[in-house]
């Protein structure tokens, strides 16, 4: 039985802070927004703002622990509450939460307010924050199958801290690889993730039978993304091999391509929270098989191809899902609004964009990057503006959340 606050207490919690997904996903997006901007600026030269560790390590260290780590953080925070029927965590708690999180972007967007070791400290300590408050529940009723992410958030934060370490040992910590294995991670989450709730989606959305996920594969997605982000992981000790590496990417990007395709994406092309879904993940194989390609083949380039995991598959699958989630959690019915439905459309070129125009007109690279981001701008602002109101109201059933 769900332990839920009466809702004369639930009155009393600012609607913003009364379950995780809402100060999370609203700004976390609006900070996905920000921070490419401010990168844009810094890419094109028009500014000598300097963010933390200069602007190529903060683009791709706020992106993944900024951006894609708040998504992360409210999802599981929301979801822990289904898994257990232990209300999640809600208040003061969540605020302090939300307000750690936003203290790690703000002196890192700052760094001498703070210094370089304070503000370390500062975002080291969300991630383990979260895997605290996430465990507390799981034990409680000793549901383990779902304690796997602790220890995942537990893996990111030390990803976290290499690549501090590469700022100040960068021939043994490589901002590259640290990155790189940061993606590798977030894209190993997303797996799990969509293993346990694309079937549902798609079957409870188009009315047809769900697809039975099939043991051995599942566990292959899991195990060759595993390895292969391990080898990253591992690489300042045990050297880089591309040739392993390319190759256990293109066996991840088979394997998750066949788990796809069991899925029958062709059959959710008339329900937008469910093709943009099936889009995104469409992105995570094919990616996965091309920048596998990359590292076997040096004309294919590989810092490009990466973008098909990050825009096309992370910002992808996390605009479908916290369109989806916050729908449901905000007691509203599965339809997005309408603009939302050119915001999935706007990703998917956000990510063609950006990986094949530089690669087939390089001249023109800066133009590509440019119009890349005017995508996402468009398709997280479309977002923010229709459900920004949503997240900060109560649920629109009068029900608790």
């Amino acid at each position: 039985m769900m332990q839920i606050t009466d809702m004369q207490k639930e009155q009393q919690i600012q609607p913003l802070f009364r379950l995780g997904f809402r100060p999370f996903f609203l700004f976390g997006a609006l900070f996905s927004v920000i921070s490419l901007l401010v990168w844009i600026l810094i890419y094109r030269g028009v500014t000598a703002f300097a963010p933390f560790a200069g602007g190529y390590w903060w683009h791709i260290h706020e992106m993944v622990f900024g951006f894609s780590a708040a998504i992360i953080a409210g999802f599981l925070l929301t979801a822990v509450q289904n898994w257990t029927g232990i209300r999640g965590v809600q208040g003061k708690v969540l605020a302090g939460l939300f307000a750690l999180w936003a203290a790690g972007r703000l002196v890192l967007l700052f760094p001498d307010m703070l210094g370089y070791t304070l503000s370390a400290v500062i975002d080291l300590s969300f991630l383990p924050a979260v895997a605290i408050v996430l465990a507390r529940p799981i034990l409680a009723i000793k549901q383990y199958r779902n304690l796997f992410f602790v220890p995942l958030l537990v893996v990111l934060t030390l990803v976290n801290l290499e690549m501090y370490l590469a700022t100040l040992y960068p021939q043994t910590f490589m901002i590259n690889f640290t990155g790189y294995t940061a993606v590798m991670l977030v894209t190993l989450l997303m797996s799990v993730m969509a293993g346990r709730v694309t079937p549902m989606f798609t079957a409870n959305g188009t009315g047809t039978k769900k697809a039975e996920p099939l043991p051995w594969l599942e566990r292959a997605c899991t195990a060759t993304l595993a390895i292969a982000t391990l080898s990253l992981l591992l690489q300042p000790l045990t050297g880089f091999n591309p040739v392993l590496f390319g190759s256990l990417l293109i066996f991840a990007g088979i394997f998750q391509g066949i788990r796809w395709f069991r899925w029958r994406p062709w059959i959710t092309l008339a329900v937008p929270l469910l093709w943009s879904l099936h889009a995104a993940l469409k992105f995570i194989w094919f990616g996965l098989i091309l920048l596998g390609v990359s590292y076997l083949i040096a004309e294919v380039p590989s810092n490009h191809v990466w973008h098909l995991l990050t825009i096309g598959g992370m910002g992808g699958l996390i605009l479908a899902m916290i369109c989806r989630v916050s729908l449901g959690h905000t007691g509203r019915p599965l339809m997005p609004p309408k603009l939302l439905s050119y915001g999935f459309a706007l990703i998917s070129i956000s990510a063609l964009l950006r990986v094949f125009g530089p690669w087939g007109a390089p001249a023109f690279t800066s133009y590509f990057v440019e119009l890349s981001a005017v995508c996402w701008f468009i398709a997280y602002g479309a977002f923010i503006l229709k459900y920004g109101p949503m997240l900060s109201a109560p649920r629109a059933d009068g029900r608790p959340g």
